[in-house]
């Protein structure tokens, strides 16, 4: 096997406690996450890398050999999900470092959207712990205008991904509806789930009827918003429709937002990466902020000047873009509204989303759209779980449940601002202090 790639991260995790001893989080609140409360001075004992028990504090007895946390004043949370992540594969050298920030910033759960063969290994050996990290759901190299070539070779894509089995089938920009079509009726006679884009030549209603899994990015929802008569943009909606800002009908949020609740399907937005692309903001003063030193210089300068570039188009417009940002807000909202599920995602590491950190300006970026910070939680806990069917495994914070939690220094139901406050990760029953993140993150520091 091939560790080189993550042994700054083993460095770390090597010092934590195996997940076969104890750990007591003492005198901690417990938001459970399962309702809207905050349950105060509670024990969590953590054996064998399960939450063993959850009780009050004067009343439960510590194991005579647990490390003991101090969870005074502090507020224990289920982990996070990154619900759309790109995570390098084995030989990459990055490997380490991406699912290292994902830790620090307490992401115990990782739903890779761009695979390849490695990550069948890579996810084996992060659910046995011989590689440490969030557990991995992971989809096989995308379905795309490049790598399908017709409907019956699309078919005979999805047999070959569901027998080497991996979790999902990622869709990308690029295919005919024909091949679409023929992807959805072969993953569906599998019970495969498929996920990502809905292609040009696939309205959003046609995604919904074919039963995709997620719609990511908000895909073609922009399209929806406007009727064909009024597309005044002569074909070309930019970067998920923001052109077609000017000429979309708010009044049609309701009607596709219901649609989708109904079909079962489920969005995750990455309303940062659009609005860290599309806003108006000045790239410098992004390429400053502070977790831009988890990335090379390289990296940021590339995020830089891919952002100018797009400021500079003929057709960009800052109030056409503020304009998609805000009607992108409401349908995030109409869709919480409806019952259509969220799921929280950043697209990491992607344009000014650094791994880990992204995920909590997602969920800033979620409450700016009128969710509450639970409601906005929820997207990263709960119902990461309840879409897998994993309700038994993670998401909440329950006896019997896997021990993957997350220690904040203030209350994140009163800010969500609190949930960057992290005094500690528990990942599968390993505790990392305030101390171990600390020099986890400064060996990723450029």
């Amino acid at each position: 096997m091939k560790y080189f790639q993550i042994s700054l991260v083993l460095l770390v995790l090597g010092t934590a406690r195996a997940p076969a001893e104890s750990i007591a989080i003492v005198n901690v609140n417990v938001i459970p996450m399962t309702t809207e409360v905050v349950l105060p001075a509670r024990s969590v004992i953590v054996t064998d890398g399960r939450i063993a028990s959850i009780g009050d504090v004067e009343t439960t007895a510590l194991p005579e050999d647990a490390l003991i946390v101090d969870g005074t004043d502090r507020y224990l949370i289920p982990g996070l999900a990154e619900m759309h992540a790109h995570v390098p594969g084995t030989s990459s050298q990055d490997l380490g470092r991406v699912l290292g920030l994902f830790i620090a910033n307490g992401v115990t759960v990782v739903r890779g959207m761009l695979g390849q063969p490695s990550h069948l290994q890579l996810r084996q050996q992060l659910a046995e712990g011989e590689v440490q990290g969030p557990r991995l759901i992971t989809s096989g190299p995308s379905f795309n205008g490049n790598s399908v070539t017709g409907p019956d070779q699309a078919a005979s894509m999805v047999r070959e991904q569901f027998r080497d089995g991996y979790d999902f089938l990622k869709i990308h920009p690029g295919l005919s509806h024909d091949e679409f079509r023929a992807v959805a009726k072969a993953a569906n006679e599998l019970h495969m789930p498929f996920a990502g884009h809905v292609p040009e030549d696939v309205s959003v209603a046609q995604a919904l009827a074919a039963g995709i899994a997620t719609i990511d990015h908000l895909d073609g929802y922009m399209v929806a918003l406007i009727d064909a008569n009024e597309d005044r943009s002569g074909g070309y909606g930019g970067f998920f429709g923001v052109y077609l800002a000017e000429y979309a009908d708010e009044n049609r949020i309701r009607g596709i937002a219901a649609a989708t609740a109904a079909a079962g399907v489920w969005n995750v937005p990455t309303q940062s990466l659009f609005e860290h692309l599309v806003s108006a903001e000045d790239p410098r003063m992004m390429a400053d902020r502070p977790e831009m030193k988890y990335v090379s210089a390289g990296t940021v300068e590339t995020w830089k000047q891919t952002k100018t570039q797009f400021l500079q188009e003929p057709l960009y417009k800052p109030a056409t873009a503020a304009r998609a940002i805000e009607l992108r807000r409401k349908l995030i909202l109409a869709l919480h509204e409806s019952g259509a599920g969220l799921l929280l995602g950043s697209d990491a590491p992607q344009i000014f989303n650094v791994p880990g950190f992204s995920i909590h300006r997602e969920l800033k970026m979620l409450v700016e759209a009128g969710l509450s910070p639970f409601e906005a939680l929820q997207s990263g806990t709960v119902y990461p779980a309840s879409f897998f069917n994993q309700e038994g495994s993670f998401g909440t914070v329950q006896t019997g449940l896997d021990a993957d939690l997350v220690l904040l220094d203030g209350n994140p139901l009163q800010d969500i601002g609190n949930s960057r406050r992290i005094h500690g990760v528990m990942i599968r029953g390993r505790w990392l202090s305030r101390q171990d993140i600390g020099r986890l993150l400064e060996r990723f520091e450029r």
